[in-house]
């Protein structure tokens, strides 16, 4: 594919655009069109084979193989090697059209155009695909959507103005005016700019990533699903999805329960009567603390569960019972069963758990004061 200058180009397109070019391409004869479209036709077809033969086979072997760049590689030109084998016999048809040499020049070059186009969405693919991997190794680095995104529109981008360069156009000027309209669109734009950075700003300090399970100082709680351009979906437990403009989740108290680890606590607040034996409450307590956490899932056997009284209550002894899970939902289970176990084993044991007394007085109205 040759390069040519802007003036050729210009020819070319005035061609195109005049009904010299139709009657050039009409005079051709059909015989003479029968061998391109067969090179066009064939090239198409043995694109097909290749992705469903060639690119199959290289998937398999990419995927028995401990390197993850090959599945990389080959994943990004899946539907791209047939364009590329049509741009080439669209070239070779060329070459062989008696065609104006404007109009030739002007279609080899879109045909540049074409396969960069083609390259740079591989790229594009590629980038994202790393981008989201290394994020994804690196300890504390969150995978979301705003990362691979950000990636493949600056690939994109960039290729789009080395498309425009190969095709004449000079780049220097549009790029000013970006530049120039580009503060008028940041400033009819600052809510959605606004997210954007607020977004890249939660990624960066890595303190929230996708998977974690987070509660915002409004009550919302669940998964973070992903952060992307505008805001960070959470599914809740009930698995509805709770959208968070990334400002907003910026400016809350979010509390997040995967860092620094998933292990957490578990207190549990218990009242037995004033005439229990505290010793023996606690004994009991504890061993069915230790039952819960070796034997329920999500309890963690390693623990020592213990207990700290800390209240003279209105009617028990308070004191809280301290647990261990291995992750914050799995505090609903431990809770379940402590609770019932323990209830049993306090009957078992004759300790009391008290409960409110509320004492009635009914006030005749009828009945005369006493003076």
């Amino acid at each position: 594919m040759s390069w040519h200058g802007p003036a050729m180009r210009r020819e070319g397109f005035a061609l195109l655009a005049s009904n010299s070019a139709l009657q050039n391409l009409a005079s051709v004869d059909l015989s003479e069109l029968a061998v391109p479209l067969a090179l066009v036709v064939g090239a198409v077809l043995l694109g097909l084979l290749f992705e469903l033969i060639v690119l199959r086979k290289l998937r398999e072997m990419a995927a028995s193989t401990s390197f993850r760049g090959d599945d990389l590689i080959v994943g990004a030109v899946k539907g791209v090697t047939t364009l590329w084998f049509g741009i080439a016999g669209v070239y070779l048809a060329l070459v062989r059209l008696p065609l104006a040499p404007a109009v030739a020049s002007l279609l080899r070059d879109l045909l540049l155009a074409a396969l960069i186009l083609s390259g740079v969405i591989v790229l594009a693919r590629i980038a994202a695909r790393l981008v989201g991997f290394y994020a994804g190794r690196i300890q504390g680095m969150p995978s979301s959507s705003l990362l691979t995104n950000l990636a493949r529109i600056t690939v994109l981008v960039l290729g789009g103005l080395v498309i425009l360069q190969s095709l004449g156009i000079a780049i220097g000027p549009l790029v000013a005016a970006l530049g120039v309209g580009g503060l008028a669109v940041a400033l009819a734009m600052q809510e959605t700019l606004s997210n954007l950075f607020s977004g890249v700003m939660i990624i960066a300090s890595r303190q929230l990533r996708p998977g974690d399970f987070v509660r915002l100082d409004s009550g919302e709680e669940g998964y973070v699903e992903d952060v992307n351009w505008r805001n960070t979906t959470i599914r809740s437990l009930p698995n509805n999805m709770i959208i968070v403009p990334n400002t907003r989740l910026a400016q809350s108290v979010v509390t997040n329960y995967y860092q620094p680890e998933r292990k957490m606590s578990v207190v549990i607040p218990v009242g037995v009567s004033y005439e229990s034996d505290l010793s023996h409450v606690e004994e009991v307590t504890i061993g069915v603390a230790n039952e819960v956490m070796g034997e329920i899932e999500g309890g963690v056997p390693e623990f020592e569960p213990f207990i700290r009284y800390n209240n003279f209550g209105s009617y028990s002894i308070d004191f809280s019972v301290i647990m261990q899970t291995r992750e914050v939902v799995e505090q609903y289970r431990i809770k379940h069963e402590f609770i019932k176990r323990l209830h049993r084993r306090y009957g078992e044991e004759g300790i009391e758990i008290p409960y409110p007394i509320m004492t009635n007085i009914h006030v005749d109205e009828e009945a005369p004061a006493r003076r």
